[in-house]
């Protein structure tokens, strides 16, 4: 079967644009999201994972995945622990990369 490739996109909620905001527990929520993300680079389900660097309103943050269905991408979305635990807000979008460096 060909797997497939989704993009879900994350955006911080509002209240943790500013940095001043953040607490040890949305420190630790966003370590665990990171821990999470390089199993599944392990597991060769992530294919690139990164954020733009401005924390302001237009920020995201962006997971590309190859997985065998959008059901297996959504899952895996709704539960990375920074969706899961309400810190950031996921869309999902079918993707498929065009092209890619090799190094």
């Amino acid at each position: 079967m060909e797997k497939l490739q989704f993009l879900y996109k994350l955006n911080l909620i509002p209240s943790l644009l500013e940095e001043a905001n953040w607490t040890k527990k949305e420190e630790a929520i966003v370590q665990n999201h990171f821990e999470v993300l390089q199993g599944l680079l392990q597991e060769g389900k992530l294919i690139l994972a990164g954020r733009t660097l401005n924390m302001d309103p237009s920020g995201m943050g962006i997971v590309i995945l190859e997985v065998d269905s959008e059901e297996e991408a959504r899952e895996l979305m709704e539960n990375d622990p920074a969706v899961k635990e309400g810190i950031m807000e996921a869309q999902l979008f079918p993707y498929r990369v065009a092209l890619i460096r090799k190094e």
